[in-house]
């Protein structure tokens, strides 16, 4: 299943366990919610001993028991699904048409019928348990000539449906709001007070979307409940008793105890939901620590060096680089052993691998900044991202230069931007940093002719070829005469025969079939392009590709972290001088990086934050990341420039570089 010895050694000893004693703390704690829910659904203050007693006795009877097998066998599965779909970069829809892609994959239609199942387990314990009405889906009943029948309880059915609606639009909008993003949060804290601190929020969160969740089922309820009432009386042979109000009309819906029940129900539903996943977050973001050294062979794959270089699973790699990150900056004997020495031979083996992997995720953020800045910031106008290449500046070359050495000739560690939920987190494959959110217009079936002719290759036979773009002025080409009088006269030989260029051949024209089916493919497109519709479901979100594009930010964020803080450490804790081979390079990636940075943010769209919600269980964290990178990048130099000073004027860097550095030793950036 996993391709490294490594990945196969984690996943086993570490994210399994974690994850079962997270679904074991769900489990444990659903007697005491359980009990909560039986109160709050049966209290009466006209009544309160009563009331307790009542519960007393409600929880010890054998359909309460039976009611918390099923409930805990729920948990469990809700538990296996979240680490099944868990994801630590988030997938962030850059169009309303992914979007509508993501809710529509099989994967996640399999999901969304799992949870919706789930949730008509839990309606009907949640019917069982607050009983009276609610408790049997078919009661006796006499017909209008006398005759004994059973009938439908729709109060019970109304609970089963309310059940799978808020399972499976909890699912939905677990896609649409990353819920299963598994974020790790900058300050450490215990787990529990880390669960004390964010139980409030859960509550909050689950009575809201629950008071949401019961609004969209009444409204579906009183349109399509006739559907699902009638199958179920057919289905059964259930008769429908005249003389009950339909729950499909507004006289039914009105009933304020039933829209009680009903909310009760679904926050006690996503309530348990909630806590399983909070519980599976803190449990996997908790820090683990990789040694740096193995005493044992047998155990080298578990060292921090080696397992920087697996790039699968990724939750994997995002807990070696938060070590790392943690490392450089509060552990002074673990810093001591990334700046010593191999034995026999005297190479800095732990520096090189470090250093090599963090350089590259930074090199890597750096090459996709600079192509989709190519690529959009030129007001809409399409541009060419090898004619960009060419135009690089000197500080580009001396950056990418410098960090060639560093570069190991197998593939580098390739963030993907943003990763599919749909592929299990912990066994995608690489792909191309740059996604299909960065990737230029021209090929939309939607794009304009006219910006296809505008950006398609010249023919070099063509009075167009060339810099000059007058149309009233053409190149000529050397004539004869002139070319062997010249070169007669300078005293230079003519030139030979096999020197003059051949006639190009003209390419073979299209089919007539061929031709009529382009055009019938460009009428199409120009007629779709004319449809609002199908214009808003292709339109991009325009925040959504500057997020996309920082969406696995937090691992460079730990690596420009772990850069600098050892950098700084290695002022006087670097006895053989490592670092100091490696300084240039690691200035020139952070310069760089610091200039295409400060180019994305000129951007539209790319320096305006996102408005936070307190109402939803979602992260917002991935969202600001490209703050957090930006305040974390000139940091990283700031505490490098303050720490060797004008040390650093003997570093050799580009002239560009060079002043950007001094704006940093002068606190003016």
């Amino acid at each position: 299943m996993f391709p490294s010895e490594t990945s196969c050694w984690f996943i086993r000893k570490v994210i399994w366990w974690r994850a079962a004693a997270s679904i074991a703390w769900s489990v444990l704690l659903l007697p005491p919610t359980t009990a909560v829910f039986v109160i709050l659904s049966k209290f009466s203050f006209l009544h309160p001993i009563q009331t307790v007693s009542d519960c007393l006795s409600l929880l010890m009877s054998a359909n309460s028991i039976f009611s918390f097998i099923l409930l805990g066998g729920v948990v469990i599965m809700v538990g296996f699904l979240i680490l099944e779909y868990y994801t630590v970069i988030p997938t962030i829809a850059c169009s309303k048409i992914a979007l509508l892609g993501q809710l529509l994959h099989p994967r996640q239609v399999v999901n969304s019928l799992a949870h919706g199942l789930m949730g008509m387990i839990v309606g009907w314990c949640c019917a069982v348990t607050v009983g009276h009405r609610y408790e049997t889906l078919g009661y006796p009943a006499r017909s209008s000539d006398g005759h004994p029948q059973m009938c439908l309880n729709e109060y019970h059915l109304v609970f089963l449906l309310a059940g799978a609606f808020v399972g499976f639009s909890h699912s939905l909008l677990g896609v649409i709001h990353n819920i299963n993003y598994v974020y790790f949060h900058t300050v450490q804290q215990y787990k529990y007070l880390h669960f004390k601190g964010s139980l409030p929020l859960v509550v909050k969160c689950s009575a809201i979307q629950a008071f949401y969740s019961m609004r969209n089922f009444i409204v579906v309820y009183f349109f399509l409940g006739y559907i699902p009432k009638t199958w179920i009386c057919k289905t059964l042979t259930l008769h429908l008793d005249s003389s009950v109000h339909p729950l499909d009309s507004i006289a039914g819906l009105l009933d304020l105890s039933l829209l009680y029940h009903l909310w009760i129900s679904a926050t006690f539903l996503l309530f348990t939901w909630y806590i399983t996943l909070l519980l599976f977050r803190i449990f996997v973001t908790e820090v683990y620590s990789f040694p740096v050294k193995s005493t044992f062979t047998d155990d080298s794959h578990q060292c921090l060096p080696k397992v920087l270089t697996d790039n699968q699973p990724m939750i994997l790699k995002f807990l070696a680089l938060q070590d790392l990150a943690l490392l450089s900056k509060h552990s002074p004997s673990r810093r001591s052993e990334v700046f010593s020495l191999s034995q026999p031979g005297g190479h800095p083996h732990n520096w090189n691998t470090v250093s090599k992997e963090c350089l590259a995720l930074v090199a890597d953020l750096t090459q996709r900044l600079v192509a989709y800045h190519e690529t959009v910031a030129t007001n809409g106008r399409a541009k060419s991202l090898s004619s960009g290449s060419e135009r690089k500046t000197s500080s580009e070359t001396s950056a990418t230069s410098g960090t060639e050495d560093l570069m190991s000739p197998r593939p580098t560690f390739l963030m993907k931007t943003p990763a599919s939920i749909f592929a299990r987190s912990v066994a995608r494959g690489p792909h191309s940093p740059l996604t299909s959110p960065f990737t230029s217009d021209l090929d939309s079936p939607f794009a304009s002719p006219a910006l296809r002719r505008l950006t398609a290759p010249v023919d070099q036979c063509s009075p167009w070829h060339g810099s000059i773009q007058s149309p009233h002025i053409m190149r000529r080409g050397p004539q004869l005469w002139s070319t062997s009088t010249e070169s007669h006269a300078n005293g230079s030989p003519p030139p030979s025969p096999a020197s003059v260029p051949s006639p190009k051949q003209e390419p073979a024209k299209p089919s007539f079939l061929a031709q009529f089916l382009q055009n019938r493919k460009e009428q199409v497109k120009n007629f779709m392009a004319k449809r609002v519709l199908i214009m808003y479901l292709f339109n991009k979100l325009p925040e959504a590709s500057s997020q996309a594009l920082f969406a696995d930010s937090q691992a460079h964020i730990w690596a420009l972290e772990a850069l600098s803080y050892l950098v700084q450490a290695s002022f006087t804790e670097d006895q053989f001088g490592v670092v100091q081979t490696t300084l240039p390079s690691i200035l020139s990636s952070m310069l760089h990086l610091q200039e295409a940075v400060d180019r994305h943010f000129k951007l539209p769209h790319a320096s305006s934050k996102p408005v936070r919600s307190t109402n939803s269980m979602e992260d917002f964290a991935f969202k600001t990341l490209r703050f957090a990178l930006r305040a974390t990048l000139k940091t990283a130099i700031y505490r490098i420039t303050t720490t060797f000073g004008s040390h650093l004027n003997a570093v050799q860097m580009s002239g560009e570089h060079r002043k950007r550095l001094q704006q940093f030793l002068e606190f003016k950036e």
